[in-house]
């Protein structure tokens, strides 16, 4: 077995679970647009990061990046920023994999090389 390239990688995958199931657990099940936003985010976050830890590429975290960056500003976006539980749930979710998908592609020198201006061996 291969070793894992990035822990941060099955963090984002556990914080997709947590936004898949959120709507039960917390009981917004009911109200469509940020059930929705969080289930399909959440699924879409496991597939990211599942993909990131056994075949890891750069657009996998560009992937996450941009989930996170939506749940940030989902509240504002589909209008349920006045329900302060889910958009917590959200934004705080959404900074979190923000961070951690730009920690990767910040760090890992193989995905980085473009800022630099060079290609990486």
């Amino acid at each position: 077995m291969r070793n894992m390239k990035h822990w941060q990688d099955p963090l984002n995958a556990l914080i997709g679970a947590w936004l898949a199931l959120s709507p039960w657990v917390l009981g917004f099940q009911h109200q469509m647009a940020p059930m929705a936003s969080s289930v399909v985010v959440g699924l879409a976050l496991i597939a990211a990061s599942l993909g990131a830890v056994f075949v890891p590429r750069a657009w996998e975290e560009w992937s996450q990046a941009v989930l996170g960056l939506w749940m940030i500003v989902s509240p504002w976006v589909l209008g349920f920023s006045s329900q302060m539980d889910i958009m917590r749930v959200a934004v705080v979710s959404g900074i979190v994999v923000l961070a951690l998908a730009l920690w990767v592609l910040a760090s890992d020198k193989d995905y980085s090389a473009w800022m630099h201006g060079h290609t990486a061996h």
